[in-house]
């Protein structure tokens, strides 16, 4: 055997880890996109990442119908108002499957050009000159235009057609309203994919247009109650402002009720909001505020979206009828735990209320602040990350310690940053039996308390008679 002469260096690996921090303000969206008229269209039910307006095109489409194509609104408020990003879309709509047929049809040439409606699916249009087909990037191109909501078969100059008066077209076009709710909760449930698909589990969960449906607001708040199991979100969802849903405040408390809207992991809206000529369900510009609020904070959600700007200029129900909100109504609006907005103090439209929808029924602090609810949320998906990879390993007294000082120089540094009032891990005596410790089960207890939201500063005026004493003597 060799003699191991020479000076030699080990290294072991660090007794403390650096923390693996859960993403926050990352928004999963389900709903329908055009995909039909997207450059590289996103597979059909599958999430699909997207960091900006002009991926968000190329992957899904775009289209100003926000009533028939639901992802547009929230892919035009999040990229273009609220400048956040990432979003992770899954979007139902299906051209393949849910499509009609489109009887040929004689359309008129104008400027070497035909507009059709935006709904039909270019792969499958048949072109034609009277008998004469046309091929397609030969004799026509075909591109969808979002501003005028068309489909236009454009001739090209270096076709033998350019000059046709008259063009025969028939094919396809999409069905959005064959989307039903099984639909939007199948989409729902691509959720504990992400982190396989796109590698980031996001923390909150949307479906404008759809939201409020009592079955798929249950369906969002079982999956933001446990992502795969494990990671925590919070569903934002809508009250219905049609027709049938809630046209003044005072009927809200009854609607939220009698539809079960009461979890800790739901944030609740009403009504929708109006830019120019743009309406949003403000589940979606919620959305982009806690995103906007989140990355100011470094991607910390310890900070209430409540006064904080919107990017609207009124109040409206589904059908554009304006809403007018005083100071006191809002304040009735969140004493029922649902979010709302307000024109006030010359601050223009802010998100109003820092409550989740268990309020008022559930008076546990940790569940109804939204950002102390979402700091546990946090918390907790951040440690499950960072202690993912130690499963397994040999449960040592020094594979524990390892554990809690990871955790306590965390929790010191949030502390110090006034992101937490305090937090600590500690390994107690009483939660770790000796024969959970024999099955290989240990608990770490972290203790720890966001701050909470300053939402009522009061000032105490007295009148002090010792100074008219003082200004005469």
């Amino acid at each position: 055997m060799a003699v191991n002469l020479g000076v030699h260096v080990y290294e072991q690996a660090t007794s403390v880890s650096t923390p693996v921090t859960a993403d926050v303000g990352v928004p999963y969206v389900v709903g329908l996109a055009p995909v039909h008229a997207a450059a590289n269209p996103a597979k059909v039910n599958t999430p699909v990442i997207v960091t900006s307006w002009s991926e968000a095109v190329d992957k899904l489409g775009f289209s100003y119908d926000w009533e028939r194509y639901t992802l547009c609104e929230f892919i035009y408020s999040h990229f273009q108002l609220f400048g956040c990003q990432p979003v992770i879309f899954c979007n139902v709509l299906d051209p393949d499957k849910m499509r009609t047929a489109v009887e040929e049809k004689e359309y008129t040439v104008e400027e070497h050009a035909v507009k059709l409606p935006f709904d039909l699916i270019a792969d499958t249009l048949t072109v034609k000159n009277g008998t004469d087909a046309l091929t397609l990037d030969e004799d026509y191109s075909i591109l969808y235009d979002e501003n005028k909501n068309a489909c236009i078969v454009e001739l090209l100059s270096s076709g033998s057609h350019y000059s046709a008066a008259a063009l025969t077209i028939g094919g396809y076009q999409v069905k959005t309203d064959e989307i039903v709710v099984a639909d939007i909760v199948e989409g729902l449930g691509e959720i504990d994919s992400c982190m396989n698909t796109v590698g980031v589990i996001p923390d909150l969960i949307c479906a404008p247009g759809y939201s409020h449906n009592s079955v798929v607001a249950a369906v969002m708040a079982a999956k933001a109650a446990g992502i795969n199991g494990l990671f925590h979100a919070k569903a934002i969802i809508d009250c219905d402002s049609g027709p049938d849903g809630v046209r003044q405040y005072s009927d809200l408390i009854g609607y939220k009720n009698r539809n079960n809207f009461i979890d800790e992991n739901q944030i609740l809206c009403w009504p929708m909001v109006q830019l120019g000529d743009y309406r949003f369900h403000m589940s979606t510009q919620l959305a982009g505020l806690m995103a906007q609020v989140d990355t100011a904070n470094m991607g910390c959600p310890y900070e209430s979206p409540s006064n904080k700007r919107y990017q609207m200029d009124c109040c409206c129900l589904a059908d554009g009828t304006e809403v007018g909100l005083t100071f006191e109504q809002s304040c009735i609006i969140a004493g029922y735990g649902i979010v709302t907005a307000l024109n006030f103090m010359s601050m223009g439209w802010t998100c109003r209320n820092n409550y989740t929808a268990c309020y008022p029924a559930n008076t546990d602090v940790k569940d109804y602040f939204i950002p102390v609810s979402r700091m546990f949320d946090w918390v907790g998906n951040t440690v499950i990350r960072t202690f993912w990879s130690k499963l397994d390993k040999p449960m040592t007294r020094r594979f524990a310690d390892s554990i809690l000082d990871t955790c306590n120089i965390w929790l010191n540094g949030l502390t110090n940053m006034e992101r937490l009032l305090g937090g600590r891990a500690e390994l107690l005596e009483s939660e770790n039996n000796v024969l959970d410790l024999m099955a290989g089960i240990i608990k770490i207890h972290i203790f720890m308390t966001p701050p909470s939201p300053a939402q009522e500063i009061d000032f105490i005026l007295e009148y002090d008679p010792a100074y008219v004493t003082a200004a005469f003597s």
